[in-house]
């Protein structure tokens, strides 16, 4: 777990159930021919799943959330179709093991997401080993589950997951993949190294492409309004530093009409490189309105 909390307790009686705004955008970037790259924004209760348009808004007393990015890989258009069966299989079994959890089967949101990324690295192994053209296919995913006092985040590869809280400094929640991810984490190298690193783009997991295990890192947050978060593929990545992400994350959205903080995000990044897919699903936690007189 990558918090002090524990998950399984009911949630603090400051977050409230609050409301939950968000928007997302995926950009192939000025080299790459196709994208590469999937997000997913939904919401999901014991009845259904509602999918989420590109910005909106809602009440965490609606249902559950769920927003997540994966970047796929594999030659010819492998790539483009590993990422969608990710979101595809995300969406099919998370509102399952809701459904569960509310007849009182729930076995706790840690084996829920361990099972879900289980199901779908075993489902593009399946597909790699049975199609030529699907041989090496595979994907990152990092995934946020959104609930009234918590978020659950889940992830395996190099696309990255951040939190930004209220008052607070950008951190990184998820752990990237790789050799020279582990070199940052351990302080032996900076954050200009890591972006210039020959072997920044060799992932030592990830979701199919030939890997036999994966190690899923798996966290809970205690969420309060005016929390903000950030989900990007690693295209994000190469064209921001850490430092730029926290400023465009931190800024007030803009009025109507104006670019979302996903779209701006995105946009600075691929003005910024552009050499790979850019895709970001930014989140804020706000306030629930004040009660109604009656």
């Amino acid at each position: 777990m990558s918090s002090n909390e524990t998950p399984e307790t009911p949630p603090p009686a400051a977050a409230g159930r609050g409301d939950v705004s968000w928007s997302g955008l995926t950009h192939p970037g000025r080299v790459r021919p196709n994208n590469e790259d999937s997000f997913l924004a939904l919401m999901f209760d014991g009845y259904g799943v509602t999918y989420l348009g590109k910005t909106g808004d809602s009440s965490l007393g609606s249902g559950d959330f769920v927003f997540a990015v994966s970047d796929g890989m594999g030659g010819a258009k492998s790539g483009e179709f590993a990422s969608r069966i990710v979101v595809d299989r995300v969406t099919r079994l998370l509102p399952r093991s809701y459904r569960l959890a509310a007849a009182g089967l729930e076995a706790g949101f840690t084996d829920v997401l361990s099972e879900l990324f289980q199901s779908i690295h075993s489902d593009l192994l399946k597909l790699g080993y049975s199609y030529a053209e699907c041989s090496g296919m595979g994907a990152t995913l990092s995934l946020c589950w959104v609930r009234p006092g918590w978020l659950y985040f889940a992830h395996v590869g190099d696309s990255r997951v951040y939190h930004l809280p209220a008052g607070g400094a950008l951190h990184q929640l998820s752990h990237d993949h790789s050799h020279v991810g582990w070199l940052r984490r351990e302080g032996r190298i900076s954050e200009r190294e890591a972006r210039s690193h020959p072997r920044r783009n060799a992932l030592n997991q990830a979701l199919g492409a030939g890997h036999q295990f994966i190690d899923t890192q798996i966290g809970a947050v205690a969420h309060q309004p005016g929390d903000r978060f950030l989900i990007c593929s690693d295209g994000v990545v190469d064209g921001l530093w850490d430092r730029r992400i926290e400023e465009l994350l931190r800024a007030d959205p803009c009025v109507s009409g104006g670019p979302s903080t996903a779209q701006r995000i995105v946009d600075e990044a691929v003005e910024g490189s552009g050499r790979d897919n850019a895709t970001a699903v930014a989140f804020e936690l706000r306030p629930a309105p004040p009660a109604t007189p009656s």
